[in-house]
């Protein structure tokens, strides 16, 4: 049936009205994200070696702590506030015990103090969880059968580690192993040592995931155990649960984290969302290296317009509910922003 020419709909409010001018659509815009709102994860390592980009994670890079201070310098520049250390040892130092974790001149520390001294004001996280030091790739000391990792031992180490890392500097330390009640004696331990204003970004709701498989290449924690398939689920959260996530993060917050996070982040929108509707506490999501690796790809492969479907990702994250995004997108994105 034609529609007779002159019709008019008999609509008391029109949605479109809102959409039909960019400085309309700006206007009522609810979610957005800033430069200030991301924390840029980068990798350090040994020498003076020129930056070594990352096969699986384009734009990515393995620096040297002079090349590390100047990232942070243009990152800075740029607005973003905040960058999650990680570092990448040489084979040699590793063990099944990690020991290299404990030396107190020891890369990440060394990395810390750097960027600190150069750039005082700049937030720095450091990551607190044994794989990037294991021969086996866990995140702690395994049992003495040797097919586990040791829950309470390990967390007795990875609370000395966070210590180190304060006294290094860091303004947050970030527990990343999964281990039960790690975030409370991380608190004691860095009360215990002074270090009441190091705060916590606890990863709260870490998911058993197969998006880590870059990350695992950048740090060497894939190439330790020989296999990119590390199995990691006897800690991390198995992606099918909702309750025991939130449950999850329902711990952390009793033992004192002062940020949640969720990761990884695309794929878990709703427990973002179910998080954030449940704490009070500031929300981190962590868009990791499989989310940035998969955007990548595509958009090489013309399937996919980057800059569009990196933004909407982000916006994605931003709109369920977190505060604050973890990316490898965080400079390409502030500059955008710029």
């Amino acid at each position: 049936m034609s529609t007779p020419a002159g019709f008019t709909l008999d609509l008391p409010f029109r949605p479109r009205r809102l959409r039909r001018t960019a400085a309309l659509r700006e206007l009522v815009r609810e979610s957005q994200v800033r430069a200030a709102d991301l924390i840029a994860p980068l990798f350090v390592v040994e020498g003076e070696a020129a930056p070594e980009e990352i096969a699986s994670m384009p734009g990515q890079f393995r620096r040297s702590i002079r090349d590390l201070v100047t990232e942070c310098r243009e990152l800075h520049a740029l607005g973003v506030r905040a960058v999650a250390l990680f570092p990448k040892l040489d084979p040699a130092l590793k063990d099944a015990r990690g020991v290299e974790e404990l030396n107190e001149n020891g890369l990440i520390l060394r990395a810390v103090r750097a960027v600190k001294a150069a750039l005082p004001e700049l937030v720095v996280i450091t990551d607190v969880a044994l794989d990037p030091y294991t021969s086996h790739g866990h995140d702690g000391v395994l049992n003495a059968a040797g097919d586990d990792v040791d829950n309470d031992t390990t967390v007795g180490r990875l609370a000395e580690m966070a210590v180190r890392q304060a006294r290094a500097g860091v303004d947050f330390v970030a527990p990343s192993d999964m281990m039960d009640g790690r975030v409370g004696a991380i608190r004691a331990a860095l009360d215990a040592a002074g270090f009441t204003a190091t705060g916590i970004l606890a990863y709260s709701v870490k998911f058993n995931s197969a998006y880590y498989g870059p990350f695992r290449e950048a740090v060497g924690s894939a190439q330790a155990a020989g296999t990119k398939l590390l199995s990691k689920a006897t800690y991390q959260l198995d992606p099918a649960n909702r309750r025991a996530a939130l449950a999850e993060a329902d711990l952390d917050e009793a033992e004192g984290a002062d940020i949640l996070m969720v990761k990884p982040a695309g794929a878990y929108l709703d427990i973002i969302r179910e998080v954030r509707e449940r704490s009070e506490r500031p929300l981190a999501a962590y868009q990791v290296s499989g989310e940035y690796a998969q955007i990548h790809a595509a958009a090489r492969l013309g399937w996919l317009d980057l800059e569009r479907t990196r933004d909407e990702s982000l916006l994605a994250i931003k709109r369920a509910g977190a505060d604050l995004i973890l990316t490898y997108f965080a400079k390409d994105v502030a500059r955008a922003l710029a």
